[in-house]
């Protein structure tokens, strides 16, 4: 028995939409694998990393006094102690050159320990004498 025309077109055109089916499957899969999508990732970081330097590159250009101030800044506040202890030598250097009395360093004071101050002694009560009655 011969099958109608109809179903046979039917027929093709299933196997035609399947095809197109399995082809966009593969295609899913090949967009969702892991490794595509990390390299996506990176892509897409890499490419906003170069938007924010090439944005910070122009903010330095537009101000470069304020920045130049933020940097001595942070330089200031990160090296803090080391100023502070260059200064307190300078400073002990050009006292003990006009003194000729020792004295203590700057901001170094003598670490002593501290004395407690003295007690005084209290003076003892004299209890009641309870009476006892017989």
């Amino acid at each position: 028995m011969t099958e109608p025309a109809a179903v046979t077109a039917a027929r093709i055109l299933v196997e035609r939409r399947r095809g197109e089916m399995l082809g966009t499957l593969h295609e899913l899969q090949a967009r969702l694998a892991p490794k595509t999508l990390a390299s996506e990732a990176w892509e897409k970081a890499k490419n906003k990393g170069a938007d924010l330097a090439e944005e910070a590159v122009d903010a330095v250009k537009a101000r470069p006094i304020a920045v130049g101030g933020l940097a001595a800044g942070i330089a200031l506040f990160l090296a803090r102690g080391s100023i502070r202890d260059a200064a307190v030598k300078i400073y002990d250097a050009v006292t003990a050159k006009r003194d000729t009395k020792k004295r203590r360093p700057a901001l170094n004071p003598p670490h002593q320990p501290a004395k407690p101050a003295p007690r005084r002694a209290r003076a003892k009560r004299a209890s009641p004498k309870t009476e006892t009655v017989s």
